[in-house]
This record gives C-alpha cells, structure tokens and sequence, in this order.
C-alpha cells in the first residue's frame, strides 16, 4: 500500500489572516488567507494537506502552538479552553507564493465550528496553519488513473486537477450535497470528470459515488487510485477495487476525512 501521507521536509507553524472569503455554492466557500509568514511554507502542489488553526466564538485573538513537530498537538490539548484554538484539516485550493496568498475551500454543515467560522470570516481574522504533506502519489508506471471524493474531499481532488499533465488520463467522480454545488471545470482531453449530486439530506454521504463507480467502466489495464472522504467510501471502494477489479493494493492511496454519525466535514 501506498504510505498514507508525505510529510514535508521541514515546517513551521505560520499566522496569516483572512484576505477574502467567497461563497462558491449553496455549501461551498473559499477563504483567502495572506500574510508575509507564508515564505515559511514549501509549495509541494497537488492535495498539500494543513492543519487549520481558528478561534473559537468569544476569543479575541488566535493562540498558535509554539511547537513545530508533532508536540503541538499535546501542548493545544493542555491550554485552557478559554485559549485553546480550533483545529482541523483542511487542504490548500491554490497557492500563490509571489502574492503571500493561500485559498482553501470548505464544504459547509450545519452545527460545524469551522464551517460556522468559514461563513464568517472576514478580513482581518486571524488564522495559522501547520503542513502536513500530501496523500496523491501515482507510481510512474502506472496508465490511468481513478479519482473519488465526496464533498469533504472535493477541494483536494480538484487541487489534483489544477496540477495535473496534459498527459493525464483519468476518470474522476465527485460527490456534492445538491445539484446547485455542480461547477463549470474545464480539464484536459483524457479526463472525464463525473459530478454527482445527492439531493437527499437524509443520505449518507459517499454513498452515491461509491455505488457509481462499482458500476463505472475505469482506466483499463494497471491504473492508480486516489479516493478521499466519508471513512466507508474510502474503506469500502479501496475493498472493491482489490477483490473485484484485481487492484494492486499498492496502487491505491486512500483516506476517511470523517465518519458519519461520530463526526461532521466541518
């Protein structure tokens, strides 16, 4: 199996603010972070994944970990939580490092503190980040490629996109609350993009793209796989692919950003 996560060479915990933020779609938002920090952070490309530290509602500043390996994590666990921040990972849309700007998209839940904080971010508003790598490693002797997300993971697989080469070939199958979520994305001959909208609240989320690509026609002969989301799309597509398509488990790169019923997205 492919290792789960590339960690950078080195990083730095880095404070930005909020430059702008923009409503994408009824359950999509993006929000510009900026700031003269950024120089600290090594563009990898593709889905570079960060942790995404914010205030909590009342909190007149944003308190960063003073940590950067991985003691941050026990050090927020120990500040009170009259300081200690929120966090969660999130993964950058676009980076552009001459303007010291980062986007990061997110998908928008009812009851999430950072779907609450993506509404209202505004310009000003502090926020820091901390890199965690990326997942997306295609083997170079691999044909095709196959690509799954459901709306938790549809700004990395649309990262993946922006980067790909004029060579790609792929299938690429992405799951979105309701049909108004459905963008305009132009991509290269050899991708096909299907969207997929569930327009049913009561759903489970990576539902709907799962059974969709059981049935789906993929890359023939050897291809690669990048599947991110809900914790049983990932689990459950990466069963499929091994035991009925004769998938290399190897050339399979998988992650649950979330399970359903013990957590949200946001």
């Amino acid at each position: 199996m492919i290792p789960r996560l590339r960690l950078p060479a080195s990083r730095k915990m880095i404070t930005l603010e909020v430059r702008e933020r923009v409503l994408l779609s009824p359950n999509f938002a993006s929000v510009t972070l900026g700031g003269p920090a950024l120089k600290d952070l090594i563009v990898a490309g593709t889905d570079q994944t960060v942790r995404l530290f914010f205030p909590r509602e009342g909190q007149s500043r944003l308190r960063m970990p003073t940590f950067s390996n991985e003691a941050w994590m026990p050090e927020v666990m120990m500040m009170p939580k009259s300081v200690r921040p929120w966090v969660r990972t999130l993964t950058i849309r676009r980076a552009r490092p001459a303007d010291d700007e980062i986007d990061i998209e997110f998908a928008l839940h009812e009851n999430s503190p950072m779907s609450d904080w993506a509404r209202g971010a505004r310009p000003g508003d502090a926020a820091g980040i901390f890199d965690m790598g990326t997942t997306y490693r295609p083997p170079d002797d691999v044909g095709g490629q196959l690509i799954v997300a459901d709306e938790s993971a549809l700004p990395a697989a649309l990262a993946i996109l922006d980067d790909a080469p004029e060579s790609l070939v792929a299938e690429v199958f992405l799951e979105v609350p309701t049909v108004a979520d459905i963008r305009r994305y132009d991509t290269t001959e050899g991708v096909r993009v299907h969207w997929l909208s569930r327009d049913d609240p009561e759903r489970r989320p990576g539902t709907l793209v799962l059974e969709t690509v059981r049935r789906a026609a993929l890359p023939p002969g050897r291809f690669y796989t990048w599947v991110a989301g809900e914790s049983r799309l990932a689990t459950s597509l990466r069963r499929h692919l091994v035991s009925e398509r004769g998938a290399a488990k190897a050339d399979i790169s998988f992650a649950g950003y979330w399970r359903h019923g013990w957590s949200s997205p946001g």
